[in-house]
C-alpha cells in the first residue's frame, strides 16, 4: 500500500513539474511570444553568444546595426545545433541608434521540421506583429546557413 501511494505521489509530482515547465514557454504564436519575451522573461536580461556580443554591424533586410540576445536554453555550451526552446531576439537598430524592429527565431519542436523547427517573427518596436510563423523571406535567407541550424551570427561546433 505504501509503495503504491508513493508511486502515485511521484507520478503526480512529475506531471506537475512537466506541465509547469511546458506552460512557461509560449506556443508558436506571435502575440504569445511577444508577451513572453517582454513580460514573462524579458529578453534584455538574457545573454549574448560568446562569439557575438553587444552592438554589431548589420545587413539588409534587418538594419545597419543589431544586438542579438539569446535565452538560457540557447546559450548552453558545446551544442551542434540549438535546442528546442531556444529563442533568439535581434534588435534591429538604425544609424540613428533607434530600435527599428525586433526579429525573433524560436525553436519549437514539430513546428516546421523541414526547416529546423524555427518559428519566425518580426515586431514593431511597440510589439505589433508584422509577420510570424513560417515566414518565407526569413526561411529563404537563412536557408544558406541551414548546416548551422539556420543561424548566421553564431557558429555551432
Amino acid at each position: 500500500m505504501k509503495t503504491s501511494m508513493y508511486a502515485i505521489f511521484c507520478s503526480l509530482c512529475l506531471t506537475f513539474i512537466v506541465s509547469t515547465a511546458s506552460a512557461e514557454m509560449p506556443g508558436p504564436d506571435g502575440k504569445a511570444l511577444w508577451q513572453y519575451i517582454t513580460k514573462e522573461s524579458p529578453y534584455t536580461g538574457w545573454s549574448f553568444w560568446d562569439d557575438h556580443q553587444g552592438l554589431q554591424e548589420g545587413d539588409a533586410p534587418h538594419a545597419p546595426q543589431h544586438k542579438v540576445f539569446v535565452n538560457k536554453t540557447g546559450t548552453a555550451p558545446g551544442k551542434t545545433a540549438a535546442e528546442f526552446g531556444t529563442i533568439v531576439v535581434k534588435e534591429n537598430i538604425g544609424n540613428d541608434n533607434k530600435l527599428k524592429a525586433l526579429t525573433v527565431m524560436y525553436k519549437v519542436e514539430g513546428f516546421n521540421p523541414k526547416k529546423g523547427d524555427w518559428f519566425w517573427a518580426k515586431y514593431s518596436p511597440k510589439g505589433k506583429v508584422a509577420k510570424s510563423g513560417k515566414v518565407k523571406g526569413c526561411i529563404g535567407c537563412h536557408n544558406s546557413v541551414e548546416d548551422n541550424d539556420f543561424i548566421y551570427v553564431h557558429e555551432f561546433k
